[in-house]
């Protein structure tokens, strides 16, 4: 038996330009799951890409009018503080929507 999983489409610009996918995360049943590759060799890269997708994911927020994006980058970082000094459950993000 086979469910759907509802994946994201390729960024336009990788498929102009190339590149390579170093992330892909998805929420099955409330647990993270991800695939990642190393991809760089200082791991600070991956504080900034991780910095750039939250910054992005602010955006998202403001842009449909949920919230202003400072507010969703602060609340993103006091999330992340809060997880990667203790992390709560291992993965469970909880509901989607």
């Amino acid at each position: 038996m086979s469910a759907n999983y509802d994946a994201l489409l390729i960024p336009p610009g990788a498929n102009q330009k190339g590149g390579i996918e170093v992330l892909r995360a998805g929420v099955v049943d409330g647990g993270l799951h991800v695939t990642l590759r190393r991809a760089f060799n200082d791991p600070k890269a991956w504080g900034i890409l991780l910095a750039d997708v939250a910054r992005q994911v602010a955006r998202v927020y403001a842009q449909e009018g949920d919230e202003a994006e400072d507010n969703v980058v602060e609340r993103i970082r006091d999330a992340f503080s809060s997880e990667i000094d203790a992390p709560a459950n291992s993965g469970s993000i909880g509901p989607i929507g």
